[in-house]
């Protein structure tokens, strides 16, 4: 008889903790990787007056730089949600583009959001290579003799 009490006290206690765990696996989470950065900073940066310094102190180092003259930063941000193990949803994401002129001061800034984005329709195709395609045991035969041997040669 003692057995039946402990057992529906060991049940009042697992049944809240088996209800709980699927909720919190389900839990939403939010990742934001790279730099977002507030209204408010970019308005501080001033076209013709603000210079890379006062940028960087604004927004803080770019997340890439132009290939050539080293003339405009890019910030690039994302924010998303996911919740469980579905696919994540892109909530926010951003391009804040600031170009410098000669002097290093801020010639211009431009945000582009995720209403700019367009889709890229990929190309399913492959090119060709010269040569034959040689099997796992063409290759290891194919090796004999090309490598030097254990004498130092």
């Amino acid at each position: 008889m003692l057995a039946l009490p402990r057992t529906r006290r060991l049940c009042r206690l697992l049944l809240p903790a088996a209800v709980a765990l699927p909720l919190v696996a389900c839990a939403e989470r939010v990742d934001v990787r790279g730099n977002l950065p507030d209204v408010e900073q970019i308005l501080e940066i001033e076209p013709g007056l603000s210079t890379r310094e006062d940028v960087v102190r604004v927004l803080g180092t770019p997340s890439a730089l132009s290939t050539f003259k080293d003339r405009t930063w890019y910030y690039i941000g994302q924010r998303q949600e996911q919740v469980a193990f579905f696919r994540p949803d892109v909530m926010e994401r951003s391009v804040l583009t600031v170009t410098f002129d000669e002097r290093g001061r801020v010639e211009g800034t431009k945000l582009h959001t995720i209403e700019d984005a367009r889709d890229v329709e990929l190309v399913e195709r492959e090119t060709p290579t010269e040569g034959r395609e040689l099997t796992l045991l063409q290759q290891l035969i194919g090796n004999i003799g090309q490598f030097p041997g254990s004498t130092g040669e």
